[in-house]
């Protein structure tokens, strides 16, 4: 049986197939044996796996309607192991024929299967003459050529066309376990968001765009600047002229795609030459050197940052332990900072866990290189950081941070004006001298408090200014600095609790189906939690909680109702008799023993932190003194008062402006002069 007939898969293939889990196929095998339709024998074995004939089991899936893809026999071939391809260098060789053959196929239009070998290799050199990516893959199959190209065009039919069919090659890889390219693959948004930051940064520095990527096998990103800037964009790509074979692929990827590359000549000192407006991308470890360490990474950093200049600019991916987490060994360590005194890192991003699809727990971080500033003395320069170890990458995510990673390429005006949804701009010396993360968040109250003599004058201040607007009740408060030795006590949230102090709720698993936009008893979750103003409200009936949830428990007045993703938040439950749903839970201070705790104040602590601090039985909370704890408790409820009369006046004031734009744009308001109105009335009452 030749290669182009002998295509074989595993189980694990088959359920990729049929479009299952991989246990379902298992349990296919045993409930159709003995039946009229049992399931394909093995038709041979590699490496003690069995491997099942891909035209039988093709076939068994449509006959017994089995499986969720109605176009199984005509994906069979999409879903095989590759045939001729045992594990080791021939399955290289094999794999690396078929993507030449693809991207030959749609370079030309030619069906592949009817030439001979030395047809094909007479088309090859037609259209790679200077073998930069095809020609040596095609002669090193020898006499097997033609049946592998065989083999090519009913792939091409199974997955429509040639770059469909390309990159289900490049999936499969993964799928049979390969680990060069499988430990560097990364998502699709991990993909994304690296392509629409580039393409967002090359549209600001004009002209056509030119993207450069200069390390080794990297291709992933540059189809991922292709997808993003779309078909209509005349873009240049650069890639190495590396002859090995993970930069023969990045060629063959991209012309199998349409898209032109040039070269870019590296010496052996890492050196490449890139003028003009350029946008680099890059990945490190990349796929052709997946074992790269901490300290080769860096120095290809070092290699591309001191290539660039103020017209270029450059997207790195790597892991956040490289890029942004302590600790560092010495030798790292040094490289980074001296990378960071540079001034060409503008923005330096941590991003989420899962992007890396071999390594799911390993966070990946973005360098963004720009212009250095040089005029800028060093000790005011300045690097935008984030943090969004706990966002997950949605659109409007993505499309915010680009926004910050595109304003931090500004001079200082441009970047004082723009309003960063997730970044801000830290003093790179800070960040060199700093022993934490460098994107970690500042502690959530200012770094310099006021004293008390200058709190006093501003609360004063703030009275007056109350005092003076259309509110309906005079506002007074009078404060004092406080002695000069004084000093906020605070605890850990495990030391509260362990005194006795304050005590831990669980919130009630509750399902979704239960709960209703109106009757019942108020529903507190994550999602009152975090926008506590505007989320819809949710309810949920107490005979029902209490026949389908007889464990559940109900909040009481006072209690502090908290959650811990995506980020910490807490409100004050004041009615009580509220049903806090899970995640969310609840903390009770101790009526008989606050030691010094309030509700408002606790809240405001958990408010106040960072978004990555979820370690809440560490969480350090304030204690008020006993003798102005309850003057505080007094203060904040009317000032909370004040606050809800404010948002309840501002809600009519929205109101009345929509009525008035839509009464008068839609012609059934007409307004008038006041003082026109008030003649006319008093001309009305003299009659």
């Amino acid at each position: 049986m030749n290669e182009a007939e002998a295509l074989h898969m595993t189980l694990s293939d088959v359920a990729a197939l049929g479009q299952v889990q991989r246990p379902v196929v298992s349990m296919w095998r045993k409930r159709s044996a003995g039946s009229a339709r049992p399931f394909p024998e093995p038709a041979a074995q590699e490496g003690g796996r069995e491997l099942f004939d891909a035209d039988q089991v093709a076939g068994w899936l449509a006959a017994t309607g089995r499986g969720n893809n109605p176009e199984a026999v005509s994906d069979a071939a999409a879903f095989a192991r590759v045939p001729g391809a045992a594990a080791g260098s021939a399955q290289g060789t094999t794999l690396d024929a078929l993507t030449a053959l693809l991207t030959l196929k749609a370079m030309t239009g030619h069906a592949l299967g009817t030439l001979s070998t030395a047809e094909l290799l007479d088309l090859a050199d037609e259209c790679d003459p200077d073998d930069w990516f095809l020609y040596s893959e095609l002669e090193a199959k020898g006499a097997s050529l033609s049946s592998t190209a065989a083999f090519a065009d009913r792939l091409v039919d199974s997955a429509y066309n040639a770059p469909a069919a390309f990159e289900q090659l490049l999936t499969a890889r993964f799928r049979t376990g390969q680990r060069e390219p499988s430990d560097t693959a990364l998502t699709d948004s991990a993909v994304g968001l690296v392509a629409a930051a580039a393409v967002e940064l090359a549209a600001n520095l004009g002209g056509s765009p030119v993207f450069a990527d200069a390390t080794s096998g990297g291709s992933d990103l540059l189809m991922g600047v292709v997808r993003a800037a779309g078909e209509s964009s005349s873009v240049t790509f650069l890639t190495t002229d590396d002859d090995d074979g993970a930069g023969r692929l990045v060629r063959r990827r991209l012309r199998v795609h349409g898209v032109e590359a040039g070269q870019t000549r590296v010496d052996p000192g890492g050196e490449f030459a890139v003028h003009g407006p350029v946008v680099h991308v890059a990945q490190y470890p990349s796929p052709g050197e997946s074992g790269m360490d901490a300290g080769q990474i860096l120095s290809a950093v070092e290699d591309l940052l001191l290539e660039m200049d103020d017209q270029q600019r450059a997207v790195i991916i790597a892991p956040a332990r490289v890029l942004c987490d302590l600790p560092l060994d010495g030798g790292p360590a040094g490289l980074r900072a001296g990378l960071l005194r540079i001034g060409r890192v503008r923005a330096i991003v941590r991003l989420p866990q899962g992007l890396l699809r071999a390594k799911p727990r390993e966070a990946q971080a973005l360098w963004v290189l720009g212009p250095s500033f040089a005029e800028v003395p060093i000790a005011e320069r300045w690097t935008m950081v984030a943090d969004l170890s706990t966002q997950d990458l949605t659109e409007d995510v993505k499309q915010d941070l680009v926004s910050d990673i595109v304003a931090s390429m500004g001079n200082g005006a441009t970047v004082r004006a723009h309003s960063f949804r997730f970044a801000r701009l830290v003093q790179t010396r800070l960040l060199l001298a700093s022993r934490k993360s460098l994107v970690a968040a500042p502690p959530h109250r200012s770094a310099r408090m006021p004293d008390g003599a200058e709190a006093a004058l501003r609360v004063e201040e703030l009275v007056r200014l109350l005092q003076s607007s259309e509110s309906r009740e005079s506002v007074a408060w009078n404060v004092l600095p406080a002695e000069s030795n004084a000093k906020a006590q605070s605890a850990s949230v495990q030391e509260l609790i362990a005194a006795g102090s304050l005590k831990y709720i669980k919130g009630n698993r509750v399902e979704d189906a239960d709960l209703a936009p109106q009757e019942g008893t108020r529903v507190l979750g994550p999602a009152e939690l975090l926008d506590p103003h505007s989320a819809p409200p949710r309810h949920i009936g107490l005979l029902d909680l209490a026949a389908n949830y007889p464990a559940s428990r109900l909040t009481q007045p006072d209690d502090v109702v908290f959650c811990t993703s995506p980020r910490p938040a807490a409100v004050v439950d004041n009615q009580g008799g509220s049903a806090v749903v899970f995640p969310a839970r609840v903390l009770r201070i101790d009526a008989g023993d606050p030691n010094g705790l309030l509700s408002d104040v606790v809240a405001a602590d958990i408010n106040g932190l960072s978004a990555a601090d979820k370690a809440w039985r560490h969480w350090r909370l304030r204690r008020t003194p006993d003798a102005q704890r309850n003057k505080l408790g007094e203060t904040l409820a009317r000032l909370q008062h004040e606050q809800q009369q404010a948002r309840e006046r501002l809600g009519w004031l929205d109101e009345l402006a929509t009525l008035i734009t839509d009464g008068v744009a839609g012609g059934s308001l007409t307004l008038t002069d006041p003082s026109t109105r008030l003649a006319e009335s008093q001309t009305k009452g003299t009659q």
